[in-house]
């Protein structure tokens, strides 16, 4: 709102005491005495005026030429009655303000309503040669002038209000962390779709048509109908009933209701805060990649669905999504997660100053190779869902009879059996889950040989703690046959164990100079 009053100022500077009597000397403005408002002593000049008022000068921008016609700029004055009539104006449009943008722009409108404000001049870059108040007079742009505004207007060394303040940056960031708790619930809806076969019950795919469950008989009729089509019932689910499919349509429903939801989460809010004027340059930048990467999200389910809907070469192949897909998918959530939480974290949790040493630079750095470890234990926990594997050998920590099994390398080219051999995979997972808490040991016990603050390390052991529950739940997966309840709750485990990762990360983190 006080954007319209405020110049575009490239630098700031005080103004200097050895030029006072040089100012003095300057003339005033040719139409100081036909303004509206017009300033209390002619003969001083305007900058002797913001001396002895106390305020900031700043130079703006300096305007280029057009031709041969001149760059004029824009004149304001503030004096009682300017500040009477800008009050008047502020207050009617305050109570058009919900209550939570007047808590933001309470502080420095009151700030600038209370102090002495001098003559604002607003650089204005347009073709016209005459003066923007009401004298009328014709006057050339002359460069090297300066743009004065209140004192308190400038106390954060700019020359505008200070917007998005730190009561802003803390509603973004606790937004960005509700959106990141809605992704870590698709996530977790997401994986009991898989454990429990749903995600083939919706066989096409609509924005706004599919919102509407069926409600008559005749409607859930149809659609047990079009699912009757596809490979999945016609292989695996060929005695199923009516109210069997009820349940199986109504989670991937869910679960498609909860990615809406989640895209209403981002792009509403970020509208609103944008509209409002309380993301930064670099958050904007941050906003869009997010809300971008939820639209890409949707889209790559339904991509991930449809691998699933297709005739298979061999007709007695077990219909099922990519799990290359399934991993996209999951791989794509997981990054938004964790980029909505560090994000929030960034703008929640106060930086600490931590001394620069050799062991925090290499504490730093080994923390950051442990959380792309869980993330990567956590993705490849998407090929073990995609093809089942955690059903092939379920004992630990031998697999089978022997530490190696003999089935590792069955298909050829070689590369093929880390992606499509359930054997490798579940192979794989094994070993990186043994990695990641070998890791997590370690960083523990690098973080308590050196002087860390106290929620640097409370994150520390969180971290290890998260790491042997995790390992916990997927060894009791593994030797009961992957329940659902335990497999959805290990699942749950890997998303708290990357947050954990982050929190820790985030407390790291350098403090920019």
């Amino acid at each position: 709102m006080l954007h319209a009053f405020l110049p575009r100022a490239s630098s700031v500077s005080t103004q200097n005491p050895n030029s006072a009597a040089r100012d003095q000397k300057q003339r005033p403005h040719p139409c100081a005495r036909s303004c509206a408002f017009p300033m209390s002593t002619p003969q001083q000049s305007w900058q002797g005026r913001v001396a002895s008022a106390g305020a900031v000068t700043a130079r703006p921008r300096r305007l280029r030429r057009r031709g041969s016609r001149c760059v004029t700029r824009k004149c304001l004055f503030f004096g009682a009655e300017g500040r009477r009539q800008l009050r008047a104006w502020a207050w009617r449009w305050w109570w058009r303000l919900d209550f939570s943008m007047q808590r933001v722009l309470f502080p420095p409108l009151k700030a600038l309503m209370g102090r002495p404000c001098v003559r604002l001049l607003v650089p204005r870059a347009t073709p016209r040669t005459q003066c923007g108040c009401s004298c009328g007079i014709k006057r050339p742009w002359r460069p090297g002038q300066y743009s004065t505004i209140s004192e308190v207007a400038l106390q954060s060394g700019r020359g505008t209000v200070s917007l998005p303040s730190k009561a802003a940056e803390q509603m973004v960031g606790r937004w960005l962390l509700v959106c990141s708790g809605t992704v870590a619930g698709a996530v977790i809806l997401g994986g009991v779709t898989r454990l429990t076969e749903s995600g083939l019950s919706m066989v096409d795919w609509h924005l706004i048509k599919e919102m509407k469950p069926p409600t008559s008989q005749e409607e859930w009729e149809a659609e047990f109908q079009k699912y009757q089509q596809f490979p999945e019932f016609k292989i695996l689910n060929h005695d199923m009933t009516l109210a069997e499919f009820k349940f199986i349509w109504y989670m991937e429903y869910s679960h498609r209701m909860w990615g809406r939801l989640v895209g209403l989460a981002y792009i509403l809010p970020a509208a609103y805060f944008w509209r409002k004027g309380w993301l930064s340059r670099g958050m904007k930048g941050r906003v869009l990649a997010l809300c971008g990467l939820v639209c890409f999200q949707g889209l790559l389910g339904w991509y991930m669905v449809k691998s699933g809907l297709e005739e298979k070469p061999d007709s007695h192949d077990i219909p099922r999504v990519s799990q290359y897909r399934l991993a996209a998918h999951l791989g794509s959530a997981l990054v938004l997660y964790c980029a909505s939480l560090w994000t929030s974290l960034s703008l929640l949790l106060p930086q600490h100053k931590l001394p620069e040493t050799r062991q925090l630079l290499w504490l730093r750095r080994f923390a950051h190779g442990t959380a792309g470890l869980v993330f990567l234990t956590a993705l490849s926990g998407a090929f073990v869902a995609g093809l089942d594997a955690g059903l092939v050998y379920n004992s630990f920590p031998k697999m089978g009879e022997s530490w190696i099994p003999e089935d590792l390398f069955t298909f050829s080219p070689t590369l093929r059996n880390v992606f499509e051999n359930p054997t490798m995979v579940q192979f794989d997972h094994r070993l990186l889950g043994i990695s990641s808490v070998t890791a997590v040991t370690v960083l523990y016990f690098l973080s308590q040989r050196i002087p860390l603050p106290r929620r640097t390390k409370m994150a520390a052991v969180t971290l290890l703690a998260l790491a042997y529950t995790q390992v916990g739940l997927g060894i009791s997966t593994l030797l009961m046959y992957v329940p659902t309840p335990l497999a959805a709750t290990h699942q749950s485990g890997s998303l708290a164990l990357l947050s954990a990762a982050l929190w820790l990360m985030n407390e790291l983190r350098r403090v920019p100079k």
